[in-house]
């Protein structure tokens, strides 16, 4: 299937499907839905406006033969049969594609002349074939070779529907019609006879008719005069003209179209969420072009206007593709094979995918160009290594890469140029980031009791960057240029080039990352603080109980508290713990070390919220291990039989809160949450999920929180150190918008287990909750970024709370967590001293110190656009992009939301073309820049910016969160997952198979797929995959009898199983959160939530292709240019 198509869905999605039982939820929770749908994908109450109920099955694609020609005659046949690349599989031998020169004529289309490759989507561009291609080349990264078949027209090989043809998707949704002339049906000889079978059943493999009699986008531009309706060129944001049922070859009948207004698409794909996949159109399509593939009516199959262009693996129809001219309107002869074609002006050409900057390659010659030599920090303004390269560091003046990475390395001289370039100003901080063991944490500087040397005007700490003057006397701070003195407990000569004697002795001094141990001066109230709590808060009520969750956290956390975070792991954590339980009301327990039982004390008052005891609340672990033992081994039975379903939240927070004030320490709430709190108290939230709101100006409210209460209740969590992280487990809404709103003001984190069931999810919440138990991390934090003068930092991304413009405030600071700091200039800055910035973060640690951890960090200055190009780190750009976008939608429409990130996007890349590049490579984007437009992409079709009908709101509030706090290395692979081909893997190497990309024509039939995005691990099996390969992995050489159901890999006694399972273990080593295993069968069901993430693919909810977004991108920098 093409996953620029929608699956055909012809019947089997209204019903819940018994395969469909315990989808797991992919992404986010995942776990069964009661009646067998997972939760986020809704279930599909029928198909969608794009699908129609399904056309007679019987549609089918182009005629391989007359398959509109691709852009070249290349050879396509460079794989093997056997490799996997696109094609189907072998076949005896390739189709023949027809000659470049035979188009099948497009009806009264003149095509005359090299058609603009952005075939009608965008509008056409005035630019010759030629050109366009030229652009692309210049732009290459160096492709990987096409498919046998050809980016499939081979004729399917398995069973398999066509899978863009069939679906007649309806009209589009309530759009006004652009254009009423492509009203009448198309053709009927269009429909052929119905395929096997209806799921994605393959059509026979000759005949695909275009079934799409559509004018695809009647051009908008001027270069096709002719096309039969003509469509205003702004009109996208309506729906094309498809307005006739797309293809909805003759004998459809329109079924549910117009079901809605609004973002159309409602129940298309399955309901993925994921940042990335592809949400559903409209809400924040740019505006005007930016093809319909985005903004415009549901994504049907052969939308944009284009014909359906057969999907390489599989053989079936592709979507359409932005150079291949669409089907006219009233061009009968779409079904039948054509005849010899007429003779045509010369075909459009498709722009090849293989012809665009591939992500991969980048990945790869990245990790071949510096992945074999340490990078050392010591020279200003180099740009690291991608985050998807394996390096290794050393630190020698500037602080390392996974402490901070820049968007740009290079910063310009004034304000005037870098609005010019709309190139971001900022920094990715991730102040106290793990690191591999081949490197060192940074050194502990103590500095007495007169605490650490610093500037006298701006305070910045002592570092590489202050210039010793004077014989040693003074310094020069390098951020404001003042003059200090030098205590004389810290004197020292210098030697003949002016720096101290002791310069490499001591880590301030030489290194870009240290810590300090901090004075009284720097505790709250100038007292030593205590070591903090940790206070575990679990919710009772009937769903809690009936799900099994109160039994697993009670069990696990018998073994579990002798894991507290501690910094010598020889000596016993000195973090103290306490319990609560609750439903309607709170109980909290003595477990005081002298009691023979623990006594429990019941506060029903939750309008007033305190703490009953004080003594025995919190406790050490190994002192009163017996009583704590007992007390999670009587919670469980003391509520097994409950039928309270009510909860409340406010309460819960503000008791631990309350102990904490009460035990004058900080710390950490573990909230185990199931319900919307609607019981009487504060707090108290409505249900307010309402998806008649989505894609209107409205939409914002719906990630805003509903109640002000949990504001306030999270600043006084600030104040104390409190730092909260909820664990939920919801069955319907729980307002993650408004219950997140403590989490991510106080440092803290969310998960979410959606239907979460014992049997599927046990292991992944377990894994999530001793790894957030267990890490590393500092309390009570204040984080500063100073800058040199030139530049300062003027706004802040992730999860904290600021009470000024300056502190960044973390009740809880560990080491997943990230701040985004955007940077803009206030005066010029010279080349010869760059810029400067210093982060600094005051914290206690896990022991009850208090530290300073000092990040510093030196990057160029350019006066010459080019010099800012060539030093950009694309990934860290999207990283503040997406952050930037998931705030932005909580004060204005989505759609306004989306506009600016293209029109950010087009500014960048034009202001390149016009300033930097060359005039001969016309179409070239700097190597850094050049991934652009296919990560961009990636977050416009992200759930939260284009959702999908099946992605519920919490989901979408719980992405938007999660994104806040990302580091770059966790964005990239949120946002372009990694799809690794199983059948290359070699058992006697180490590393693993290059990963190829993100879209379905790159999957072959005989293969094996793993990808990742950080969330979740899909194991794709191809249905002619070879049976040695399913032996070894599921222990059975049949397809059929792979059980789409395990969550885990059988350990079989063979290398490729060992191999295979090492590889997924690693992989979930490397991300904050435990990705469960889904196995999706090529041609099932959940094929449907696998495909969300081939973002490179058009999505089912109107997300547009990656070729078709470039080719709109192409028309955005020239209409900037012109």
């Amino acid at each position: 299937m093409n996953v620029n198509q929608q699956p055909h869905m012809a019947s089997p999605y209204g019903q819940p499907q018994p395969g469909y039982q315990g989808y797991p939820q992919p992404g986010y929770g995942g776990g069964h839905v009661p009646s067998g749908y997972p939760a986020q994908y809704a279930p599909y109450n029928g198909p969608g406006s794009a699908y129609q109920q399904g056309p007679p099955q019987g549609m089918r694609g182009p005629p391989t033969s007359g398959a509109p020609p691709v852009s070249g005659a290349q050879s396509y046949s460079q794989f093997g049969q056997g490799e996997t690349q696109n094609g189907p599989p072998p076949m005896g031998a390739p189709p023949q594609r027809p000659p470049v020169s035979q188009t099948y004529t497009p009806g009264a289309v003149n095509l005359s002349g090299p058609q603009p490759p952005f075939s009608q989507q965008f509008g056409a561009p005035p630019v010759s074939m030629q050109q366009m291609t030229n652009q692309m080349a210049s732009m290459q990264v160096g492709s990987t070779a096409p498919s046998p078949a050809g980016p499939g027209y081979a004729p399917p090989s398995v069973s398999q529907a066509a899978m863009s043809a069939p679906y007649t998707p309806a009209a589009p949704p309530s759009f006004p019609p652009t254009s009423a002339a492509p009203s009448q049906p198309p053709p009927t000889e269009a429909v052929a006879r119905p395929p096997p079978q209806s799921y994605y059943g393959a059509p026979p493999p000759a005949q695909q008719p275009f079934p799409n009699a559509v004018p695809p986008f009647s051009s908008t531009g001027p270069t096709q005069p002719q096309a039969p309706p003509p469509v205003s060129p702004q009109s996208f944001p309506q729906a094309p003209p498809v307005s006739q049922p797309p293809f909805s070859t003759a004998q459809v009948p329109p079924g549910p179209t117009q079901s809605y207004g609004g973002p159309p698409l409602a129940s298309q794909g399955p309901p993925m969420v994921q940042a990335n996949h592809v949400p559903p159109t409209q809400p924040g399509m740019p505006p005007g072009p930016i093809s319909a593939s985005m903004s415009g009516p549901p994504p049907q199959p052969g939308m944009q206007g284009y014909p359906p262009q057969q999907n390489g693996a599989f053989g079936q129809v592709r979507g359409p593709q932005p150079g291949y001219t669409g089907p006219y309107p009233g061009q009968p002869n779409y079904g039948a094979p054509p005849a010899a074609p007429a003779p045509a002006p010369p075909a459009t050409k498709r722009l090849d995918p293989d012809s665009v900057p591939s992500p991969i390659q980048v990945i790869e010659d990245d990790k071949a160009n510096k992945g074999s030599e340490p990078f050392t920090t010591g020279v200003r303004g180099q740009a690291p290594p991608l985050v998807t390269t394996k390096f290794q560091v050393k630190d020698q003046g500037n602080a390392s890469p996974r402490y901070i990475r820049c968007t740009a390395y290079n910063m310009p001289c004034n304000s005037d140029m870098a609005k010019q370039s709309q190139v971001p100003l900022a920094a990715v901080i991730k102040p106290l980031a793990p690191l591999p063991p081949d490197e060192t944490p940074p050194y502990l500087v103590d500095h007495g009791e007169s605490g650490p040397i610093r500037c006298n005007r701006c305070k910045a700490y002592m570092c590489p960057y202050m210039q010793f003057i004077e014989g040693g006397r003074r310094f020069q701070c390098g951020f404001c240029s003042c003059v200090t003195e030098v205590p004389p407990h810290y004197f020292q000569h210098l030697d003949h080039t002016g720096k101290r004697v002791d310069c490499y002795d001591r880590p301030e001094l030489s290194m870009g990352s240290y810590e300090f141990m901090a004075t009284v001066d720097y505790c709250k109230n100038n007292k030593i603080p205590q070591p903090p709590a940790f206070i575990f808060l679990i919710d009772v009520s009937y769903n809690a109980v009936k799900n099994g969750m109160v039994g697993i956290v009670c069990q696990e956390l018998k073994t579990l508290l002798d894991y507290l975070p501690r910094e010598n792991p020889d000596v016993e954590s000195n973090i103290r713990v306490g319990f609560v339980t609750y439903n309607k009301v709170l109980h909290f327990y003595n477990v005081k070390a002298s009691l023979a039982q623990p006594q429990m004390m019941v506060v029903s008052d939750v309008a007033d919220m305190f703490v009953p005891l004080l003594d025995g609340f919190l406790v050490n672990v190994s002192e009163s291990r017996v009583v704590i033992e007992s007390l999670l081994d009587q919670i469980p039975e003391m509520f097994a039989d409950t039928r309270e379903t009510e909860t409340v939240f406010g309460p819960v927070i503000q008791a631990g809160l309350e102990a904490l004030k009460a035990a004058d320490c900080a710390g950490k709430l573990f909230v185990f949450h199931s319900s919307l709190p609607i019981a009487e108290a504060p707090g108290k939230l409505k249900n307010r999920e309402d998806k008649k709101l989505v894609g209107t100006d409205k939409e914002k409210s719906l990630f805003q929180p509903q109640v002000s209460f949990y504001n306030t209740l999270a600043k006084e969590c600030v104040v104390q150190g409190c730092c909260v992280d909820l664990f939920l487990f919801p069955n319907q809404y729980v307002d993650v918008a408004t219950l997140g709103v403590v989490p991510t003001s106080t440092g803290g984190s969310i998960y979410k287990y959606t239907y979460f069931q014992a049997s599927s999810d046990q292991e992944r919440f377990l894994n999530d909750l001793r790894r957030d138990v267990q890490k590393p991390m500092g309390f009570d934090a204040v984080m500063r970024v100073r800058t040199s003068t030139g530049i300062r930092a003027t706004d802040f991304f992730g999860s904290f709370y600021m009470s000024n413009t300056t502190d960044v405030e973390l009740a809880g600071l560990d080491c997943d967590k990230t701040v985004t700091v955007e940077f803009r200039h206030d005066d010029k800055l010279s080349e010869e001293t760059g810029a400067l910035m210093q982060c600094a973060v005051l914290y206690t640690s896990c022991s009850g110190q208090r530290r300073l951890r000092i990040h510093n960090m030196a990057v160029n200055c350019c006066s010459q656009l080019a010099d800012l190009y060539r030093n950009c780190e694309t990934d860290t750009v999207i990283n503040f992009f997406a952050k930037y976008a998931y705030r932005s939608v909580l004060s204005s429409p989505i759609k306004n939301v989306r506009d600016s990130l293209v029109n950010q996007c087009a500014q960048i890349l034009a202001c390149y073309r016009k300033n930097c590049a060359s005039p001969s490579s016309a179409g070239q984007v700097t190597k850094c820049m050049k991934l652009l437009p296919v990560y961009l992409n990636c977050v416009l079709k992200s759930d939260v910016l284009q959702p999908g009908a099946d992605i519920s709101l919490d989901d979408r509030a719980y992405l938007r969160q999660l994104v806040s706090t990302m580091d770059v290395s966790e964005s990239h692979v949120f946002f372009y997952p990694r799809l690794l081909p199983l059948q290359k893997l070699d058992v006697e190497s180490i590393s693993v198979p290059v990963a190829v990309r993100d879209s379905e024509e790159r999957l072959s039939r005989g293969g094996v797929y793993l990808l990742e995005n950080g969330l979740n691990i899909f194991l794709w099996v191809g249905v002619n995959a070879q049976q040695e390969l399913l032996q070894n992995i599921f222990g059975t050489p049949a397809f059929g009898q792979i059980d789409p159901n395990m969550t885990s890999l059988p350990a079989l006694d063979n290398p490729f199983s060992k191999r295979l399972r090492e590889i997924i273990e690693s992989v979930r080593a490397q991300r904050s959160r435990y990705m469960k295993l889904m196995v999706v069968k090529q041609e099932d069901k959940l094929e449907l939530i696998f495909k969300h993430f081939l973002v490179e693919d058009k999505s089912n909810n109107g997300g547009a292709s990656y070729v078709d977004f470039l080719c709109h991108m192409h028309k955005e920098i020239r209409q900037l240019l012109s």
